[in-house]
């Protein structure tokens, strides 16, 4: 029987031993949750996908109107409240649907219009504006969009040019500005536009893109997801009613920044899906073709690929879920009160940028490596891999470049730990005492299944060898922190490590402990992750202490830390060798 899932609190998995799943999982989503993924998945099938060519040649109107049809099938309206005409069925479901937009144009623009152009609206919003948009949002009759960025600003969100005066009168604020790459612009009804009032307070919009004085540039011609509409949008005195501002004047940078990390969660959802689709063509091809008399998947170099991609995945579902569902509950447990909702989910937005960077990384490696087995046929535009490594690249800047969100990550974490809202602090001498005994200790619980002793143990001691060297080399960044860019990202390199490992084991523990016959698979798919991830985790570690000491001093930490963390016993080459023979088998993932 599946444990019940709890909420854990923001970055515990630092200091949690891991232990077998209590948060969420692929193997717990109800069958309600499994139905909708089920239907959104078949939608994109049946009705996306074979418009794939209509839709990167952008002929007129076939965008617009998948997203309206997906309206008619109740995909548009999960994050909306019922009283406004949506379905509420929270976050994990959503994310569940953004996980099956498996063609990626597409994928932008229901995620442009469900998420970024909808949800400011559901949490922000006054009674009477989500009375007049969220119903007709949430079945597709209107198309939303979300206006941030600028020529010029790029993720310098507290930038922005564009401008928004009172009128004489009093009744409208008049905007105006221009808003760069601006996703479903050329369709869009609604737009989330955000503008400074007075010159200093940012503030956030909702404007009906028919009012006078809004045009749009041509769409522009990008490297990939060719087919969603990206235009510069320019704004010429146009008369916005007061009563459309969303939120409070001044505020708006909250609505941005709080919006972004469900934007980030979902992306994580979506790339997620993608690198488990890349691998499934990667393996099918790696069966089909044969080079001097065998198939592909019977080299060993292949067989490292296909391993890597597929325990890649496996960690991004683990790392993903697990915060969605520690958001999801945290959201449900703050009550109807919206306010007190964002609150908790900012709480996790450590998380959701590890989410976002993980997901997005693992879909690169998988778009690559799908190419690299392709062959020359990878490159070759009619192969369906070809489109999805330009269309991934987008990904590692969407929602906040990966830099911005390594430096959101760890700098959160450092400001959470000098306020004392996480025990890092407290927990640095002990932690610092175990470092210092110099060898690897054992972690293991004596319950802990003998394969995944190792991976535990490895864990455990990256974790602590993490907080050990954040906080030791940390001092010496303190005065000027925000400046110090390649430590903060080696800092965020750590989080991500660990964070991965972490959820990798404690998604296999569950499942060996609750048995069946993927248990062995699980146990492969999460050896192989640590395997991979500690070495990276020991890496940007060693980094960081680097950066912090020189000569005898550095010498002494970086022995003091390497004995800790010890080496790793297992031959990698045979668990991936296995693992790989798995996919092939399956042709594709490892798992349902």
């Amino acid at each position: 029987m599946a444990i019940e899932t709890t909420i854990e609190t923001a970055a515990s998995f630092l200091m949690t031993p891991v232990t077998r799943a209590h948060f969420l999982t692929p193997e717990k989503f109800d069958d309600e949750q499994k139905q909708i993924q089920e239907a959104a998945a078949t939608f994109v099938q049946r009705e996306v996908q074979p418009k794939s060519e209509a839709i990167d040649q952008q002929e007129p109107g076939v965008m617009a109107a998948l997203v309206r049809q997906a309206g008619e099938q109740g995909l548009l309206m999960i994050d909306v409240p019922e009283e406004y005409g949506g379905a509420d069925l929270g976050l994990v479901v959503s994310a569940l649907v953004a996980s099956q937009m498996r063609q990626a144009s597409f994928a932008v623009a229901h995620g442009a219009h469900t998420t970024i152009g909808t949800l400011p609206i559901v949490f922000y919003g006054t009674d009477e504006q989500k009375r007049a948009y969220l119903p007709r949002l949430a079945t597709g009759e209107l198309i939303g969009a979300y206006a941030l960025t600028e020529p010029g600003v790029g993720s310098d969100a507290m930038s922005i040019r564009t401008r928004a005066t009172l009128s004489e009168d009093g009744k409208h604020y008049i905007l105006n500005g221009a808003k760069q790459w601006i996703s479903n612009a050329g369709f869009a009804d609604l737009m989330i536009v955000f503008a400074k009032v007075d010159d200093t307070q940012h503030t956030a919009f909702i404007v009906e893109s028919a009012w006078p004085g809004i045009s749009t540039g041509a769409e522009e011609r990008k490297m990939g997801v060719k087919g969603s509409s990206t235009r510069t949008v320019y704004f010429d005195n146009v008369h916005v009613p007061v009563e459309n501002v969303l939120g409070v004047i001044g505020k708006g940078y909250k609505i941005a920044f709080n919006i972004l990390n469900i934007g980030r969660l979902k992306l994580g959802a979506g790339t997620t899906g993608g690198a488990r689709s890349s691998l499934n063509l990667a393996a099918t091809y790696a069966n089909e073709r044969k080079a001097f008399g065998r198939p592909l998947h019977g080299f060993g170099m292949i067989k490292k690929k296909l391993a890597y991609m597929a325990a890649e995945v496996y960690a991004a579902e683990a790392l993903v879920y697990r915060t969605i569902g520690n958001v999801e509950e945290a959201r449900v447990a703050a009550g109807d009160d919206r306010q007190a909702q964002l609150a908790a989910i900012e709480e996790y937005a450590i998380e959701c940028s590890i989410a976002k960077i993980f997901g997005s990384e693992a879909l690169a490696l998988c778009v690559d490596e799908g190419v690299q087995i392709f062959g020359g046929y990878g490159f070759m535009e009619e192969y369906p891999i070809s489109h999805a490594y330009r269309d991934a690249r987008i990904n590692r800047i969407f929602e906040g470049t990966n830099e911005v969100n390594r430096l959101v990550a760890a700098g959160t974490l450092f400001t959470r730990a000098m306020a004392n809202r996480m025990a890092l602090l407290t927990a640095f001498p002990g932690i610092a005492d175990e470092v210092s005994r110099g060898h690897a200790p054992d972690y293991a619980e004596t319950e802990t299944p003998a394969a995944l002793r190792e991976s535990v143990n490895l864990v455990e001691r990256a974790k602590r060898a993490a907080i050990y060297a954040t906080m030791k080399t940390s001092m010496k960044f303190m005065a000027n922190m925000r400046e110090e860019q390649e430590f903060l990202e080696a800092v965020a390199n750590q989080l991500i490590g660990v964070y991965a490992m972490d959820s990798a084991v404690g998604r296999a523990l569950d499942a060996v402990t609750a048995g069946g016959v993927d248990a062995h698979t699980h146990e492969l798919l999460a050896r192989v992750t640590v395997l991979r991830q500690f070495a990276t985790t020991h890496a940007a570690i060693e980094s960081a202490l680097f950066m912090a000491f020189e000569g005898d001093e550095l010498r002494e930490e970086l022995a003091k830390v390497r004995l800790y963390l010890g080496d790793t016993t297992t031959n990698i080459v045979p668990l991936q060798r296995e693992l790989a023979g798995i996919v092939a088998e399956k042709s594709g993932y490892p798992l349902v």
